[in-house]
């Protein structure tokens, strides 16, 4: 066989093996998905995005693809009913929003693999050994959701410099909420700022609002986002009607009416969970994998709001925004 030959085989041989490798697994596959919150897997633009990596990695619903969505609506005693639910549909793995999701998994099925699409510190939560080796069944991104809450306070003295209490608004049920209203408490730690803490849970919108209101809060940062996600109009709402100034963690909330959301890009985090489904299809162990951390940050102020408030944005912050909503 001559050289040119030799280089030809060769080529053809690694030519094959990379297009099997881009094929996904000759066999229908299924995929669980668990929220813990409001949204709904079967069309929230987060879970969508997610949906449509799969699709460019080959995988697409009705032909090798099939999945099973279930929510808690922000309930958390639901979690582990539906997880075993999915476990009982013999899901190849279980994609999940919320630390709380994955435990629920972790618990139910302790083989079946998990990527985390949010979530918090998966080592202090039980979820991993570490970040570089997860060494269980639990692998994927997290949205670092509670390290930003000191950037989010002082974010809100800019926007509300008279600002006396800064209200912390929490899920008791969710430990990065509460890790995130704790760091907040902390970093509000300042000469004529008070950080109270208010509890909220499922169906307790309005009295919660109602609430802080009575508090004399000059503003509000939502230390809360997956499991209400799918109420941020109502969050949005009601923080107007009470003229509240919020700071929320995800874009979405700010499209909805909130003054500011400053946080994660989620739909890069669910495409990028995507990744790590095609590959433990393909068969990588989850604890093999690394846990990813956001790469990517959000600012973005509603402007409408800010009229409505009687409030002015400072320059500085109108060019720093990532989008400004006229």
């Amino acid at each position: 066989m001559t050289s040119i030959l030799r280089i030809v085989v060769v080529a053809l041989a690694l030519l094959s093996a990379t297009s099997a490798a881009a094929q996904p697994p000759d066999r229908t596959v299924r995929i669980g998905l668990l929220d813990y919150g409001t949204s709904n897997p079967s069309s929230d633009a987060r879970w969508e995005a997610l949906r449509g990596k799969l699709r460019e990695l080959g995988y697409v619903q009705g032909r090798n693809l099939v999945l099973e969505a279930r929510r808690a609506d922000g309930h958390v005693d639901r979690l582990p009913a539906l997880a075993g639910e999915l476990i009982a549909a013999k899901v190849d793995l279980v994609v999940t929003a919320t630390s709380e999701a994955a435990l629920a998994v972790k618990e139910a099925g302790r083989t079946v693999p998990v990527v985390m699409a949010t979530g918090g510190d998966p080592v202090s939560l039980g979820l991993a050994t570490s970040l570089s080796r997860p060494g269980g069944n639990v692998t994927g991104v997290t949205s670092l959701n509670s390290d930003l809450v000191g950037k989010r306070l002082e974010l809100v003295v800019q926007l509300v410099p008279k600002a006396t209490r800064v209200a912390i608004l929490r899920d008791p049920d969710n430990r990065t909420s509460t890790t995130s209203a704790r760091d907040a408490a902390q970093a509000g730690k300042t000469p004529g700022i008070a950080v109270p803490v208010f509890d909220l849970r499922a169906g307790e919108l309005d009295a919660t609002f109602a609430a802080i209101k009575r508090a004399r809060a000059s503003a509000v940062i939502l230390a809360v986002n997956t499991p209400f996600i799918g109420d941020r109009q109502r969050f949005a709402d009601l923080a107007i009607a009470n003229r509240l100034p919020m700071m929320a963690p995800a874009r979405e909330y700010a499209e909805a009416g909130a003054l500011v959301s400053y946080g994660t890009d989620y739909l890069d985090l669910f495409r990028r969970a995507a990744g790590y489904v095609d590959r433990i299809l393909r068969g990588a162990r989850p604890g093999d994998l690394p846990i990813e951390q956001p790469t990517k940050f959000e600012l973005v102020i509603n402007l409408k709001t800010s009229r409505a408030l009687g409030l002015a944005v400072p320059p500085s912050l109108l060019g720093r925004a990532d989008e400004v909503i006229q």
